[in-house]
């Protein structure tokens, strides 16, 4: 499997900024991504999932300093977490307070007041998407309920078939990523993992409490 190119990755930020869906590697699964303020490309991708449109998705940077300077009223605490934990395959519930991409909080009856944040730990086939700017709502790359996708064959056909771009990076580990729910935390040092995924509560518990 040949690596993704600069000229993949610059055509993947093209399809975002036109409105399409691309499944694209992350560090985990394959997934499905739109532009985050996008509403017509967002029910596109949900209906492609079968998702109900109140369930939340990430959104993803490819970058930690470009997620940082995207939330600036992250406390000092929190951010710190993200420093420790990202990149990596972890999904991070921040709150929300200036409603930020409030399309991806689930903009059919979802809380506004929750973020769910993605950077990945790009597998070195993937690299080529470091140079990505701006960021996406993502979701895996299946339909909802269903396996997650490991390479772009287990992804369903009528999802490719659906799509605008398909971008291969070959195996992922086939993990989904781990949430954590970082909302409280800031003001009670309180967290909680909500799904256990690809990195495990011992690694999670090291980065946040040292």
């Amino acid at each position: 499997m040949n690596p993704l190119t600069p000229e993949e990755a610059a055509t993947f930020e093209r399809c975002m900024a036109v409105g399409g869906l691309a499944v694209f590697p992350a560090d985990t699964v394959y997934g499905l991504a739109c532009e985050p303020d996008s509403k017509e490309a967002i029910q596109r991708l949900y209906a492609l999932k079968g998702r109900p449109p109140d369930k939340p998705a990430a959104v993803m940077f490819f970058s930690l300093d470009l997620a940082l300077a995207a939330l600036p009223e992250l406390g000092e605490r929190t951010a710190a977490v993200l420093e420790a934990l990202l990149p990596g395959g972890v999904t991070l519930l921040l709150p929300n307070p200036a409603r930020r991409f409030p399309l991806a909080c689930g903009a059919g009856g979802g809380d506004p007041t929750t973020l769910g944040l993605r950077v990945p730990s790009l597998p070195p086939a993937a690299y080529a998407l470091h140079s990505v700017r701006w960021p996406v709502l993502q979701s895996s790359a299946n339909r909802s309920g269903a396996p997650d996708a490991r390479t772009v064959e287990d992804v369903p056909e009528g999802i490719r078939e659906g799509v605008d771009l398909v971008l291969d990076a070959g195996e992922l580990p086939g993990t989904p990523s781990t949430v954590v729910d970082l909302r409280d935390y800031e003001a009670t040092a309180r967290w909680s993992i909500v799904r256990q995924g690809a990195v495990d509560e011992a690694h999670v518990r090291e980065a946040i409490e040292g």
